[in-house]
């Protein structure tokens, strides 16, 4: 290899790991450890990749890698690949950053919708309990049915979250906020 090739090379490799350092830096957001978000870093240059090669090229230990790469694949944004005539997993990153991060937040707020709601239907059963309670005060019927209403006021964040997670679910988001937005 020409040394014009081997500095050509040598840029190649320095530009990719500021992007990976970057990537990495940033996976926090999706709930991930450094390890995971180096690994998901790493793989975002590469076509696909084993245990084995990942182990290599990170240094990592068995278990931080299979710990990693569950996370990764649990977010979609890792996903396993079968070759054929091979007796080894291959892995491959998700590199859609639009897919990454609808299938991530989608998954989010589906489960504060779901956590948040149930926990609303329950207090607001328990209130309208103690207001049709003939033993309850006119204070706690009071405070009561303040909770109450200010959780039903609630859901409307909500059902409006759920209709985001619709929207964008669906691709009609981008009526609105386009990919190819450019300022």
């Amino acid at each position: 290899m020409s040394e014009t090739t081997e500095k050509s090379r040598i840029k190649i490799e320095e530009a990719k790991d500021k992007v990976i350092s970057a990537i990495a830096e940033t996976m926090d957001l999706y709930g991930v450890t450094p390890a995971a978000a180096n690994l998901y870093a790493t793989m975002y240059f590469q076509n696909q990749m084993t245990l084995d090669e990942m182990r290599t090229e990170l240094g990592m230990s068995k278990p931080s890698m299979s710990t990693s790469i569950r996370k990764l694949q649990e977010i979609e944004m890792v996903k396993k690949t079968f070759t054929r005539g091979s007796r080894k997993h291959t892995y491959i990153a998700e590199k859609n950053f639009f897919r990454s991060f609808m299938v991530f937040y989608c998954q989010m707020w589906e489960r504060e919708v779901k956590t948040n709601m149930e926990a609303i239907e329950e207090a607001q059963e328990d209130f309208i309990n103690l207001i049709k309670d003939s033993s309850s005060t006119q204070e706690i019927v009071a405070e009561a049915k303040k909770y109450y209403d200010q959780l039903e006021e609630s859901k409307t964040y909500y059902h409006w979250l759920e209709s985001l997670v619709a929207s964008i679910r669906s691709g009609k988001i981008f009526e609105f906020l386009p990919k190819d937005q450019q300022d």
